[in-house]
C-alpha cells in the first residue's frame, strides 16, 4: 500500500482538477447591467486594486461581481464568457459572448428590490460591465438582460506584471496580466539576501509582507487557482524603485 500512496493522491488531484474545471465549462444563469466610465472601462481603482484598467490590460472587457461571484476578492484576474440569453427584445441575435476579467466588487444595495436596483444583493450572481462591452451582447437601451456564464482560461499577452509599493519595512505587490486561471491564490517573494517568504493578500490582487527587500534584485513564485506554480527569477533588479512595474514569465 505504501508505494500505491503517492499514484493514489496524484490521481486523487487529477480527478478533482478534472471535475473543476468540468463545471467550469458549465453554462450557469444570472444578470448584467452596464455603467457608463470614461474611456470604455468600468469603474477605476476598484476592488481588486487594479488602478488604470487600461494599463492593467483589461480595459473594456472588465466585470464588477456581486457578492456570490467576487468571493472576498479572491476571483480578482478570473475570466467569464458571458451571452445574453431569453429575451427577445434585448438580447442581440445569435446571443454572441464577450469574455471579461473579473477587476471590481458590485455591491449590494438592500434598500431596493433584486429585481430593480439591487442586482447585486445577495445570493444573485450578477455581472456590471462596461456599456462597450454590453452592447456587444445586448441592446444599450436594456436596463437588465438575463445572461449565461461559464469560467474560461484567460489569454494574456506578454508576461506576469509585479508593480511595487510600500515602504522599507512593508512591501506590497500587485500581480497582473495572469494568464490562464487568472486568480492568484498565493504569492511568494524572494531577495538576493532572503529565503522564499510568503505573501499575504492584502485586498484584491495587492500581496503583503514585512520585510525590508531594498538594495535586493526580487524573484517571485506565483500560484494560481488551479494550483499551477510559475517562479521568475531576478523579476525586479537591485535598483528596483516602489511605484514600479516588473514583468516576468507566463504559465
Amino acid at each position: 500500500m505504501g508505494a500505491l500512496q503517492p499514484i493514489l493522491i496524484l490521481f486523487f488531484i487529477w480527478l478533482q482538477t478534472c471535475m473543476i474545471t468540468a463545471e467550469d465549462d458549465e453554462w450557469k444563469s444570472a444578470t448584467a447591467t452596464y455603467t457608463n466610465q470614461t474611456d470604455d472601462s468600468i469603474i477605476i481603482e476598484g476592488a481588486c486594486g487594479y488602478g488604470d484598467l487600461h494599463k492593467a490590460s483589461y480595459g473594456k472587457y472588465s466585470a464588477g461581481l456581486s457578492t456570490m461571484l467576487f468571493k472576498r476578492g479572491s476571483a480578482c484576474g478570473a475570466c467569464f464568457e458571458l451571452r445574453c440569453v431569453d429575451h427577445i427584445l434585448w438580447c442581440l441575435p445569435g446571443s454572441p459572448s464577450v469574455i471579461l476579467t473579473a477587476t471590481d466588487f458590485c455591491p449590494p444595495n438592500n434598500g431596493l428590490s433584486a429585481d430593480y436596483g439591487g442586482w447585486c444583493n445577495f445570493p444573485k450572481q450578477h455581472f456590471e460591465m462596461s456599456e462597450a462591452a454590453f452592447a456587444e451582447i445586448a441592446e444599450r437601451k436594456a436596463d437588465i438582460v438575463p445572461v449565461q456564464y461559464r469560467r474560461v482560461k484567460c489569454e494574456r499577452r506578454g508576461g506576469l506584471r509585479f508593480t511595487v509599493s510600500g515602504s522599507s519595512h512593508f512591501y506590497q505587490v500587485l500581480v497582473t496580466n495572469v494568464g490562464l486561471d487568472g486568480e492568484v491564490i498565493a504569492l511568494k517573494v524572494k531577495g538576493s539576501r532572503t529565503g522564499w517568504l510568503p505573501m499575504a493578500r492584502n485586498w484584491g490582487q495587492i500581496w503583503q509582507c514585512n520585510a525590508n527587500l531594498i538594495g535586493q534584485p526580487l524573484s517571485f513564485e506565483v500560484t494560481t487557482s488551479g494550483r499551477r506554480t510559475l517562479t521568475s527569477y531576478n523579476v525586479a533588479p537591485a535598483n528596483w524603485q516602489f511605484g514600479q512595474t516588473y514583468e516576468g514569465k507566463h504559465f
